[in-house]
């Protein structure tokens, strides 16, 4: 049967949930996220379904969601066998006490005085393109700029994680 009569293809489904044939590269579909790391961990004072965090490269760890002290210490554990801090989180209980955790490494950036809370920068070609919360500014960042002229062309990608520190995602181009 084909689209007209209502068949598979009127409405296929999706590898990542959309009504689609969902194939990357085919269908228009995008390429699911890479991670740099994948683990579980018994963790027995976790508190909820799902939570994200950020470990710094000093070992602490950030998080928005209001868990018990030491609570995330397992997932990072397990985590840092295959990947050094710092690097971004998230986790969720697959069963009991079980959490099963991906994470991807990142920048930390200290950026102080800054009005926002996420900043792109793409360089490419010697041009200079920033976007403060989604509004394209002249504003000079210079922690980011540092960072950017380690990579030529580039994109960065910052989010605050706490006070000046931002989590920075690098995509050279």
């Amino acid at each position: 049967m084909g689209a007209q009569a209502g068949g598979f293809l009127a409405q296929p489904p999706g590898l990542d949930g959309e009504q689609r044939l969902g194939i990357a590269g085919v269908s228009g579909a995008a390429r699911g996220r890479t991670w740099d790391a994948v683990a579980s961990a018994h963790c027995p004072d976790l508190t909820g379904e799902v939570v994200a965090f950020v470990v710094l490269g000093d070992g602490t760890i950030l998080v928005e969601e209001n868990v018990p002290d030491d609570s995330l210490a397992p997932l990072a554990d397990a985590i840092e066998g295959t990947l050094p801090a710092p690097y971004r989180a998230a986790a969720v209980r697959t069963s009991g006490d079980v959490w099963s955790v991906v994470s991807e490494k990142v920048e930390i950036v200290e950026i102080p005085g800054l009005d926002g809370d996420v900043v792109d920068l793409n360089v490419v070609a010697g041009e200079r393109d920033l976007a403060l919360d989604g509004e394209r500014t002249m504003r000079q960042v210079p922690a980011l700029d540092a960072l950017a002229k380690n990579y030529g062309d580039v994109a960065l990608h910052a989010e605050r994680i706490d006070d000046d520190l931002f989590a920075v995602d690098v995509f050279p181009l």
